[in-house]
């Protein structure tokens, strides 16, 4: 109301000039909150039919977060990336401009549409999802023959775990080298090591290094449901297998 009373006195209560103020301070605004960070936010999934999606997006508090203003603007978004499947994030940006300036002018935070992911399955696949606290983590697991309740279950596994990759092979080259360097670096400081052949010492440093990233592979997980077995355990168990799955949590990588 202040804003209106102060935008009809500067432009000498002409309406028209009072919205251009309005708009151009909105502008204005928004450009002063781009420096800053917005750690804060919502991750969401969706499935429908052969197709699934992720969304993040973010804002600077949890106060706004938990907001109707934003729980509508990351339920448009995750909408609009279903629906359109838009190829690229840009492209997805585009597309919901309108509602993430209207939610920044009206929250006076910086509002930011971080990642997207898109999901499809064959028939006779299944997906499984499952969101954490309300919107922290946002889970979509890929199986490879359709299994409801089990799929639900490991996208909980996966939420809880923090799991990264599916199994060691598909750990980055460069990931794996740096893990190696480290390990040999241990090794090589490991005084009841030092009289060890060469070759021995390479296995050992390859062993800490698989067991290093293990803890971030799903197979090698141990099942949030049932400790006693591993993932891989159960899915053989099951006759079934992870095709892929994309985990999002607000604001990982991020430092407000």
């Amino acid at each position: 109301m202040m804003d209106c009373k102060k935008a009809l006195e500067a432009t000498g209560y002409d309406i028209e000039k009072s919205i251009d103020y309005l708009r151009e301070k909105g502008i204005a605004k928004q450009a002063k909150r781009a420096g800053r960070t917005a750690a804060e936010g919502l991750a969401l999934v969706k499935a429908e039919g052969n197709k699934a999606a992720l969304i993040e997006v973010n804002c600077e508090t949890d106060f706004v977060s938990a907001s109707d203003k934003f729980q509508e603007y990351a339920q448009f978004v995750l909408n609009y990336v279903l629906e359109n499947e838009p190829t690229s994030i840009e492209a997805a940006r585009e597309g919901t401009l309108t509602m993430h300036d209207t939610v920044a002018l009206a929250t006076g935070e910086k509002t930011e549409f971080r990642r997207m992911a898109l999901l499809h399955k064959e028939d006779g696949q299944g997906f499984g999802t499952y969101i954490h606290q309300k919107g922290r983590i946002a889970v979509c697991v890929l199986l490879a023959k359709e299994d409801e309740e089990f799929a639900h279950h490991l996208a909980m596994h996966i939420a809880d775990s923090g799991a990264i990759y599916v199994n060691l092979e598909d750990v980055p080259a460069s990931e794996r080298e740096r893990e190696l360097g480290i390990a040999k670096a241990e090794v090589a400081a490991d005084e009841k090591l030092q009289n060890k052949p060469q070759q021995v010492k390479d296995q050992i440093a390859e062993k800490k290094v698989d067991k290093a990233l293990s803890q971030y592979c799903l197979l090698k997980q141990k099942f949030l449901l049932d400790p006693s077995k591993s993932v891989e355990q159960v899915l053989a168990e099951k006759g079934n297998k992870v095709i892929s799955f994309v985990r999002y949590q607000v604001g990982e990588g991020l430092t407000a």
